[in-house]
């Protein structure tokens, strides 16, 4: 089946069946049908009840295998245990994708995700594909088709519009639907997916940004199932000038395994959702009203530049709530150049070089108001316009609005907050394609995800597949779960970064005539976080302290550790430098493989100071991630102090990052803390590693 095949079997199919379908106006099975009659949908729609001959008007059958025409769609509703035999039935016709209403698989425990993994297999080995089970089904307004059993959609006048939506969460798919339409948005298509046990948000999505009709796909997500084809539609929407806005739960770090590494501990699920949206150009909002009136704000416009925004009130304390939390963000307000004063004293509107426009009330007529904002629309000096409003927004909501409408279309984001609670003008703003929003908190929400959308990031460019095949073979030599120091570090030489220059030993007399300064560690792949085991030691010196020290720690382990493997007793030089910093990788389940670069050595954990990335990256995004940390403008010539080498610590990011280009992607966790950075031109030295193979 094509995908222009699955599209049009899911959201504009000829005929449906509804499984478990009720003639009694009080249940929830009744409610599809119930809307698809009412909505008028054009195509044929079979009943299937095995004790009524007729339902609603409409003859019905007792099994599915008894509907004579054309079926593309079925939509099931029986309970946990019917739903198999309603599959096969389904497969035995020809059916080419079914909805599963119905709870109790693998939401439910072992036994349910048994019979989920059962009727996965059946449909696919009749060709035919799912979505759910456990969700509120989907609709699409064009085609007039309603198969969903949510009571908020069922309430409100269904009218064809521009939003497509995909949520994991069905009761939220209905709160964002009446929300939106109260609003004055419409919708194209939406879809829950509940289990996802088949079909999920990425492809899903993929259809919706192909829909001519659709031109923004809000999600509302709680994790990522098939990132793969979430990042395919937002780079494809992006092509076709469409927006991809997500709203995802999950800030916190409940749930997230513990990881093998400082990286896997440090970096959470929201920072690498953060860069997965980053990543491949979706927009991220906070907040509900965020998510319904950022499509309106941003309809037809592109990535900005930077992040400065322009703003102009009739309120000093409700712009300050708007402007505060912009500037917490990071965002810039940034005030008119002189070119644009002079224009606007040239027409006798004189405005303060101040950052906020502050227009008091009585004093902003609407030709005086609208002449103000015209001119911040067209300066190239911020990335996108705050307009708030005052209290006449609800005494004379016609009038006020009268001040903005002359600046319509804008040419760039522009997002009008009231102050006061102004229904009516929030309606009227509404009706004419004005992004108005009732809580300064949205308004900032929504200026932010704009000012730090960003282009799909381009991948694999500068990357030098020698050296993954080099690091390639040498993991595939791997006789375990992880891999030495000695081992990890040769790995991270092959892809160019400069290892520590240690020697192994197995016992105190073979250490020879190195004399120090020198660490000394024990030397297993059973024990990764070798400090935290007391098996370090630092700054040795002497040939006899060294032997000394070789003794204790093989000691040690043998009382400590005695199942762990030995492989000896690492001796390296102790190396200088200007700046430690962590530098880590990690294939993670949800979004893939990422790489993290944060402040090393005992400070990595203390404190949470860091940049992510998904890999591979090239060495430019490696200078933006090296950019965020604030701790590394100390190696960039602050205040006179020494530089150091930001070109070898960019290559070295960029270095650990290939191991996502390695052949099936072996490595689960890689590490270097700490990364010692020398000085400009001297280079970067992995003082230690670690290496955990999937």
């Amino acid at each position: 089946m094509t995908d222009t095949d699955l599209s049009r079997a899911l959201f504009a199919p000829r005929g449906v069946a509804l499984i478990g379908a009720s003639a009694d106006p009080t249940k929830n099975n009744s409610r599809a049908q119930r809307l698809l009659q009412r909505e008028g949908f054009a195509g044929r729609i079979v009943p299937v009840n095995p004790g009524r001959a007729e339902i609603m008007g409409l003859p019905a059958v007792a099994d599915i295998r008894d509907a004579e025409g054309p079926i593309d769609h079925a939509f099931i509703m029986v309970p946990s245990a019917a739903v198999l035999p309603a599959i096969e039935g389904c497969c035995a016709i020809g059916v080419k994708v079914a909805t599963i209403f119905s709870a109790g698989f693998a939401e439910a425990g072992d036994e349910g995700a048994a019979l989920q993994h059962q009727i996965v297999a059946t449909a696919r080995a009749g060709g035919m594909r799912l979505i759910g089970p456990n969700c509120l089904g989907l609709l699409s307004v064009p085609d007039r088709l309603t198969l969903t059993l949510n009571a908020a959609i069922e309430a409100e006048t269904l009218r064809p519009g521009w939003l497509g939506m995909v949520s994991q969460s069905g009761s939220m798919m209905g709160a964002v639907f009446s929300r939106a339409v109260a609003r004055g948005l419409d919708f194209s298509r939406m879809a829950s997916v509940g289990n996802e046990c088949d079909l999920g948000v990425g492809e899903l999505a993929e259809m919706m940004v192909e829909d001519p009709h659709t031109k923004a796909v809000l999600l509302f997500l709680e994790t990522f199932r098939d990132a793969d084809r979430l990042a395919a539609a937002a780079r494809r929407a992006h092509v076709l000038g469409k927006h991809v806005i997500a709203y995802k739960l999950g800030r916190s770090e409940l749930g997230r395994r513990v990881a093998l590494s400082h990286t896997g501990a440090m970096v959470g699920g929201d920072e690498l959702a953060a860069a997965f949206f980053r990543e491949h150009g979706i927009l991220r909002v906070d907040t509900l009203e965020a998510l319904i009136e950022l499509p309106r704000m941003i309809l037809g416009h592109r990535p900005p530049r930077g992040r400065r925004f322009a703003a102009m009130t009739a309120t000093g304390g409700g712009a300050g709530m708007v402007v505060d939390r912009l500037g917490t963000l990071g965002d810039e307000l940034i005030g008119p150049p002189e070119g644009v004063r002079a224009t606007l004293a040239a027409k006798g509107i004189v405005v303060p070089d101040a950052p906020l426009i502050d227009l008091p009330m009585g004093m902003a007529g609407a030709e005086r108001y609208s002449t103000v904002l015209r001119e911040l629309l067209a300066a190239d000096h911020n990335e996108a316009v705050v307009a708030v409003l005052g209290s006449n927004a609800r005494r004379a909501p016609e009038k006020t609005l009268e001040n903005i409408l002359p600046a319509i279309p804008a040419p760039k984001p522009l997002a009008v907050f009231a102050a006061p609670l102004a229904e009516d003008l929030l309606r009227q703003a509404h009706e004419r394609g004005i992004a108005a929003f009732r809580e300064p908190e949205a308004c900032a929400d929504a200026v932010h995800a704009y000012l730090t959308w960003r282009e799909p990031r381009q991948r694999d460019a500068g990357l030098m597949p020698d050296e993954a095949d080099a690091a390639g073979r040498l993991v595939a030599q791997a006789d375990g779960k992880s891999l030495n120091e000695v081992r990890a570090c040769e790995v991270f030489a092959a892809l160019g970064i400069e290892p520590p220059g240690s020697v192994v030993v197995s016992a105190a007399e073979q250490v020879g005539d190195i004399a120090g300064p020198v660490a000394v560690k024990l030397l297993s792949p059973d024990i990764l976080h070798k400090t935290d085991a007391g098996m370090v030691r630092l700054n040795i010196e002497g040939k006899a302290a060294i032997r000394d020290t070789v003794a204790n720690l093989l000691a040690a382990a043998r009382e400590r550790f005695p199942k762990a493997r030995v492989d000896g007793v690492l001796v390296a030089p102790m190396h200088r430098g200007l700046q430690e910093v962590i530098l880590g990788y990690r294939e993670d389940p949800e979004v893939g493989p990422m790489v993290m670069l944060g402040i090393g050595g005992v400070m990595a954990e203390l404190k949470r100071s860091f940049s992510v990335r998904l890999a591979p990256v090239d060495v430019e995004e490696a200078l933006t991630m090296i950019a965020e940390l604030p701790e590394l403008q100390l190696i960039q010539g602050f205040r006179g102090l020494p530089k150091g080498d930001v070109q070898a610590l960019a290559r070295a990011i960029r270095a650990m990052s290939l191991l996502a280009t390695l052949k099936d992607r072996p490595v689960q966790e890689a590490e270097i803390n700490p990364l010692i950075i020398r000085a400009e031109g001297k280079g970067a030295v992995a003082v230690d590693g670690l290496l955990a193979l999937r």
